[in-house]
């Protein structure tokens, strides 16, 4: 599916911890500085400038787990813990952080007041870490081992402060939280699955013209900025299902398909397929709009009014709808309409166009995303806060810098500068997804964007030649086959 993804043309938040994983772009400040208290604990990992590029799993695992003196930034535990399930199992990384908590524990239980104190306070920050993992990673507590192996460090951690409870009152509602975390994303999940459809599946079948009471998108939104905005809150809802293990697949789906394995431990890319579905549908649904309308003067304002929404998702940041839309209006049925594009104004398309541009590695959209990023970050309010990347940029930028660099040094450490790019973006993205939308839900809108009838390919390059007749050669040719094809269902 990661494939899928990559090659194609096209509400519940997640709550991340208090404190800011990123505090901003990764630089320098914030990429897992020497700490000075650390000593030669971790004799093992390579710094240059100051910030962790390589180690062995040992070593970062190490770096994970905090001492009495020492408590990992939150940009290492967010990068280690999403990019560790490369290299290990959560369950596994569970029983080795574990481990190390017993030796620690063990160093510090003398029995003097000042010891007991230590151990308190160790506690707490082993705490503070299991609370961190399993509200940005509720998902890796899925299964009963990872479960058992949290338990464990749970119960060796309240022997620490059994006098007055406090550590056990703690470590209960982080486990009601977590379990309440999966519990909905289970049932997420239950109810996604029945409603996964292909795109062809929604296809209609043709008529030969369609009946002039056939309801269309400007019966039920005619203003382009109220559509966008309805496009939006879809966007918005459906990316709050996208987790952070979700896009790390990417990288562990490839390697295993580089190594010829198959990961069957690794969750299906569902919530990718879903989202990925849905630029697809949008396409089609522009496109299908445009090409079963008969007359050339209605077909003309439908393409004019579908270049408006575009240019209102532009303005609002909703750069996925904006290109799914300009897919959509590109696809082969609707750009050989030459009749009905003479007739449209196209000075707003080539604006629009020019945004999605994918020369130089689709330069100028990338700096509209940069500058609406910056907006968002200095935003007072919801609706400039608002950043919707092409997705499958996104899933491509990650990607490429997977297949650019090695997992591994050839000394075999872990190449850790990479997944600090990589987590970087990711992070990105789960910080515009946790945007509240500013819009209200306007169901009927929804409805019809959601479930109105999609053409097939197929139908769209009939309802194309029905509405402008072939005109050259490998036109008439296709449209002969597509008629003879009919005549054959029939």
């Amino acid at each position: 599916m990661c494939k899928a993804l990559i090659c194609s043309s096209s509400s519940r938040k997640e709550t991340m911890p208090q404190t800011p994983i990123f505090s901003s772009m990764l630089g320098s400040s914030c990429s897992g500085q020497v700490q000075p208290d650390m000593g030669e604990r971790c004799v093992d990992p390579v710094y240059q400038d100051g910030n962790l590029v390589s180690g062995s799993l040992e070593a970062l695992i190490e770096r994970l787990v905090p001492t009495m003196d020492y408590y990992p930034d939150r940009t290492y535990i967010f990068t280690f813990l999403l990019s560790s399930r490369v290299f290990i199992h959560p369950h596994e990384l569970l029983a080795k952080v574990g481990q190390i908590c017993i030796k620690q524990k063990q160093q510090l239980e003398v029995g003097t007041e000042a010891e007991k104190a230590k151990l308190k306070s160790f506690a707490a920050k082993i705490i503070q870490l299991l609370k961190e993992w399993t509200e940005t990673f509720p998902y890796d507590f899925q299964d009963e081992k990872s479960m058992k192996e949290l338990k464990e460090i749970a119960h060796r951690i309240t022997q620490c402060d059994e006098e007055n409870g406090t550590v056990k009152k703690i470590i209960s509602q982080m486990t009601q939280n977590l379990l309440m975390a999966l519990s909905a994303r289970s049932q997420y999940q239950e109810i996604r699955e029945k409603f996964r459809q292909p795109v062809t599946d929604k296809g209609t079948i043709l008529k030969t013209k369609p009946q002039s009471t056939q309801k269309d998108i400007l019966s039920v939104c005619c203003d382009p900025l109220i559509l966008a905005q309805q496009l939006t809150y879809i966007e918005l809802e459906r990316v709050s299902n996208i987790y952070p293990e979700d896009l790390m697949q990417i990288v562990s789906h490839m390697d295993s398909l580089d190594n010829h394995k198959c990961r069957s431990d690794v969750t299906k890319t569902y919530n990718l397929e879903a989202y990925d579905n849905w630029f697809n549908c949008l396409s089609m649904l522009v496109a299908t709009e445009i090409c079963r309308v008969v007359k050339k003067k209605q077909r003309t304002r439908m393409v004019e009014f579908f270049i408006d929404v575009a240019r209102e998702c532009f303005n609002i940041g909703n750069f996925n709808s904006m290109m799914a839309i300009i897919s959509g209006m590109n696809l082969s049925p609707v750009a050989r309409l030459k009749k009905t594009w003479s007739k449209v104004k196209t000075a707003k398309f080539d604006v629009l166009e020019h945004h999605m541009d994918p020369s130089s590695n689709f330069c100028n959209y990338r700096t509209a995303l940069q500058g609406a990023a910056q907006r968002s970050q200095t935003a007072n309010s919801s609706r400039e806060k608002i950043v919707i990347p092409v997705f499958n940029l996104f899933i491509k930028d990650i990607y490429f810098l997977h297949k650019i660099h090695t997992n591994r040094l050839p000394n075999g450490q872990i190449n850790f500068k990479k997944f600090w790019e990589i987590s970087r973006q990711i992070h990105d993205f789960l910080t515009w997804k946790q945007v509240e939308c500013p819009f209200e839900k306007d169901k009927k809108i929804q409805t019809y964007l959601l479930t109105a009838p999609i053409y097939s390919e197929e139908a769209l390059f009939i309802a194309s030649f029905e509405s402008e007749g072939p005109e050259n050669h490998m036109e008439k040719d296709s449209w002969k086959t597509l008629r003879t094809t009919l005549l054959n269902r029939a």
